[in-house]
């Protein structure tokens, strides 16, 4: 028994969705389903009943998830513990971070912030939102950077994942221009010609970010989404071949903007402020992610 097929298995009893659980772990969705019939054929017992709404746990299944839930636990535990161990005199630190702040915001800052001769062996982990907070959740990272928008839902509980803002951000609605300069896919477009959307995926936290700030807007923009994608990156170079608008990073996309190979959709009151926040494992600590903290929290005071 493959110890990913209990990973896969409880990421779909979460999201009771094959194509959204195999963007969380990471996998095309036909190898994700022959896994999860690989762990049904171990266990010799359909788990989901598949259907158009998505799949369903079983009652073999239902009585499966907190066992499954109950052993990672137990083994991501006995991972830490025997890694602390073995680090607790030695620097190691480990970060994960979205795709977009692992290409623009977090060399600098950490540049910034601390000498990489004082901080040991640094790795850093850069993936989707929705998998950087599995990776946080397991214990397997001390820290997290991420955007960050109060509304948007968060899986970290509060009272028990200590953050910090490190950093400010702005999601920006940008796309090609036309030959006279002026936006290609202006906002806020109309029924007639509805403005050409390029979207985040549901694995994105800047998708959640856009969900939450679409519900709470007054204003009727007419969107036609296109294309999907959980990089800001490949959406991007989606919207700089003139394929339509996508929200931003200002942080990512200063570069093009300056080149004028994008330009604003709108106006400035479709901008989405957004912070840059670090998010600390309660679970996975040594001395290196103690002094980054403490380093983190003073600059801040």
């Amino acid at each position: 028994m493959d110890l990913d097929w209990l990973k896969d298995f409880l990421a779909l009893a979460e999201l009771r969705s094959f194509s959204r659980a195999a963007d969380v772990r990471n996998v095309t969705q036909p190898a994700f389903s022959r896994r999860i019939r690989a762990l049904e054929d171990w266990i010799g017992v359909a788990l989901f009943v598949r259907g158009a709404q998505g799949a369903t746990p079983t009652p073999a299944g239902a009585y499966l998830q907190p066992l499954a839930e109950g052993l990672m636990g137990d083994l991501q535990r006995a991972r830490r513990e025997t890694k602390a161990v073995g680090e607790r005199e030695t620097a190691t630190l480990s970060i994960a971070a979205t795709h977009a702040l692992s290409f623009t915001f977090f060399p600098g800052w950490i540049r910034r912030l601390m000498r990489f001769e004082t901080l040991g062996t640094l790795s850093l982990v850069s993936d989707s939102m929705e998998a950087c907070e599995q990776i946080m959740l397991g214990g397997e990272v001390h820290f997290l950077l991420c955007h960050h928008h109060a509304d948007a839902p968060s899986r970290f509980e509060p009272g028990r994942f200590q953050s910090v803002k490190v950093g400010d951000d702005v999601l920006v609605p940008f796309c090609a221009p036309s030959p006279g300069g002026s936006p290609s896919w202006p906002l806020p477009g109309s029924s007639g010609r509805p403005s050409r959307h390029l979207a985040y995926s549901q694995a994105s936290g800047l998708g959640r970010i856009l969900t939450i700030h679409r519900t709470g807007r007054s204003e009727t923009v007419h969107l036609e989404t296109v294309f999907t994608s959980h990089l800001a990156a490949t959406l991007m170079s989606t919207a700089r071949d003139g394929q339509g608008v996508a929200w931003l990073p200002r942080t990512l996309a200063e570069d093009d903007l300056s080149r004028g190979r994008l330009v604003r959709a709108g106006p400035e009151h479709f901008d989405i402020p957004i912070e840059i926040r670090l998010f600390q494992s309660p679970d996975c600590i040594n001395r290196a992610a103690e002094q980054l903290w403490q380093t983190v929290a003073r600059i801040r005071r």
